[in-house]
């Protein structure tokens, strides 16, 4: 007897692009090592896992683990044994080990260096990473156009740029031709504790331009066992997460979970990016979105912990923006 087949999450699409990304994406960040060591076993599982759920979305950077993520990643692709065109890869430029570097020819070398390490022949989406530690205008000027000529060379098929503050989205967008960028990569500003992201998604739709939003846990604040120590998020904030989970945890229920569904709750955005390193996260992941689809959230707890967490709604912290 056939097994019943398994619940997958569903594809959305990115803006103008003609992706359809399924609504949980794949980080790889933690395939980098990033946050502790993860075997060749546990990568190859936790992507296979993922694709066989429907995960069809896998994002990553030179910058993840001094370029250990990306070569990984690759590996770990290849061993799918899928044709290329079942998945979509993100990459990024601009933001290394060794610091940043928006320079024309900087971002070229890097998409051939990253390459080689995905062994893919092209990325999907290749993203201007942390924008808002270079200057806007070289963005604008010269790191887009030549990703331009990437794509035109077929190394690339989309552009896309990231980072934290939310204004540099606009900054970029108004001053490059319509459709030059296909997607922005937000990251904490769609979650529970913060969804400033919300209010500019009809400028984007606008625009035309595809919404990715990464970071729905708040990079740790929003989890039962809190952020790392080095997390920038004030003492307050800190403390108002801290008690939104000890209310979820007494209360039999995972703040993560919540957070997860919430981010997942609006359809603009196209995919929720959530890092992975084992089949465990995976499967959480797939659960959350799956129930959230099939049952839906858990609207009595949410409302009590947007509660706790409206004294600091929306408050965010700097990320070194500067522009010129």
């Amino acid at each position: 007897m056939a097994l019943p087949a398994l619940p997958k999450v569903e594809l959305r699409e990115l803006g103008n692009t003609g992706l359809k990304l399924s609504c949980v994406g794949f980080g790889a960040s933690p395939l980098g090592n990033v946050f502790g060591p993860v075997s060749d076993d546990e990568a190859i599982g936790s992507v296979r896992e993922a694709f066989r759920r429907g995960i069809n979305f896998f994002d990553t950077s030179p910058y993840y683990g001094g370029t250990l993520s990306e070569k990984v990643l690759g590996k770990t692709l290849k061993a799918l044994g899928v044709p290329r065109s079942e998945y979509i890869v993100a990459t990024k430029c601009g933001r290394y080990a060794d610091g940043f570097d928006f320079s024309a020819d900087r971002v070229t070398k890097s998409i051939d260096e990253s390459l080689e390490r995905l062994q893919l022949d092209y990325v999907d989406i290749l993203q201007c990473h942390d924008i808002e530690f270079g200057s806007l205008d070289q963005i604008i000027n010269e790191t887009i156009p030549a990703l331009k000529k990437l794509k035109e060379a077929g190394k690339i098929r989309f552009i896309g740029i990231t980072g934290l503050p939310l204004g540099i989205f606009t900054y970029v967008l108004d001053r490059v031709p319509p459709g030059t960028v296909d997607v922005v990569l937000s990251y904490c500003h769609y979650g529970i504790n913060d969804s400033a992201l919300e209010d500019l998604l009809p400028y984007l739709k606008s625009k035309g331009v595809g919404v990715i939003s990464a970071s729905p846990l708040a990079m740790g604040l929003l989890t039962e066992s809190g952020p790392p120590e080095w997390h920038p998020a004030s003492a307050e904030l800190k403390s108002a997460c801290r008690a939104a989970a000890v209310y979820c945890k007494e209360r039999g229920k995972n703040i993560s979970k919540l957070a997860m569904q919430y981010s997942l709750s609006n359809k603009d955005i196209s995919s929720v990016l959530v890092g992975m390193n084992s089949i465990k996260q995976v499967e959480e992941n797939v659960a959350a979105a799956v129930e959230l689809e099939t049952v839906g959230k858990d609207e009595k707890t949410l409302a009590e912990v947007e509660a706790i967490l409206k004294p600091v709604k929306n408050q965010t912290w700097s990320s070194g923006i500067q522009q010129s």
